[in-house]
């Protein structure tokens, strides 16, 4: 996500002068050199650090009027097994970020979030879920500055490192490919779709927004057949801390929650200050409020991908030159 942002930041509309790529892996930062050369990009910058270290992430943010959050420790079985180191990075991370935009007069901060926060029922989605509330709520101390802190939540971002696109395709060798359940369903993002919901968040946000784009669904058994429909499906049970079926909007949000089009937006429980109302925001948006009890679930979705729809998305936008 990193990577797209990036790229769509430094197309010549955008008219960026500085872009400081802020992370803790150096081979990835040399990696993503390579295709981002200071020659071509000349805005670019690329600093090593840790989002824990709050003093390193001030410095990076010296001169910057826009932060975009996307650090995180995701893997759920990773979170379980080492549950603290999540909270640093997810939840103190988050604070740091705070801290940082307000003590370096930043306008805008968009933190991205994941469909595990909502209702969560394992670490990572707990220590997101924490990540949100802190980010809506940051809002409550800006004072008399000019910033404003939002959230996007989104689904399973196509293809994304850790995901299990490439993981069926790895495995696909093998003629086998572990189905966690039959019923499993889960909701589908692509990196394109996902930076610009980033970029819109950053345009038209008013502060303590989650935003939450209307995504497809796919069955996992659909996934399995559109990657190696020859292989066999081995039924191997969900994980630790995985749901059958993801949801990103739970019925307690309703009550706060408006549809405006192509997404819907989670306004805060708690008005947190006295700039706007919902009444102001629907107007604004053109939008409408959601039934009370409504709920967004990669279960019951209206918008299914097929098999096919699959394939062409995995050789659009995961890999061009593999065969399926």
């Amino acid at each position: 996500m990193g990577q797209e942002l990036a790229q769509e930041l430094l197309q010549a509309n955008h008219a960026v002068e500085k872009l400081v790529v802020y992370s803790r892996d150096e081979l990835k930062q040399f990696e993503m050199a390579q295709k981002f050369s200071s020659t071509d990009y000349p805005a670019l910058r690329y600093f090593i650090g840790d989002i824990r270290d709050k003093g390193r992430f001030k410095r990076a943010c010296e001169g910057v009027d826009v932060i975009i959050h996307a650090a995180a420790l995701k893997q759920v079985t990773t979170a379980e097994y080492n549950p603290f180191e999540c909270i640093k990075t997810n939840i103190i991370g988050a604070q740091n970020v705070i801290e940082a935009a307000l003590e370096c007069d930043v306008k805008r901060v968009v933190a991205l979030s994941t469909d595990k926060a909502a209702a969560p029922i394992n670490l990572y989605g707990a220590t997101k879920l924490c990540s949100d509330k802190l980010m809506v709520a940051a809002n409550n101390m800006r004072g008399k500055r000019d910033i404003a802190f939002s959230v996007v939540r989104y689904g399973n971002v196509m293809g994304s490192r850790g995901s299990v696109i490439p993981f069926f395709i790895k495995k696909r060798q093998s003629g086998v490919l572990p189905i966690t359940d039959v019923n499993m369903t889960r909701f589908n993002i692509t990196l394109e779709k996902g930076a610009q919901l980033v970029l819109s968040a950053i345009e038209n946000s008013w502060g303590g927004e989650i935003y939450v784009p209307k995504l497809p669904s796919y069955k996992i058994t659909d996934l399995a057949t559109a990657i190696g429909p020859e292989c066999k499906q081995e039924i191997v049970g969900i994980r630790p801390g995985e749901k059958i079926h993801e949801e990103m909007i739970t019925p307690a949000d309703s009550h706060n929650t408006l549809d405006i089009g192509d997404k819907y937006v989670i306004l805060p429980q708690v008005k947190i200050f006295n700039d706007w109302n919902a009444k102001d925001y629907l107007k604004a948006f053109k939008g409408r409020k959601v039934e009370l009890g409504f709920h967004y679930s990669s279960g019951d979705n209206e918008d299914w991908l097929t098999v096919e729809d699959i394939r062409s998305l995995i050789k659009k936008n995961v890999n061009p030159e593999m065969e399926l």
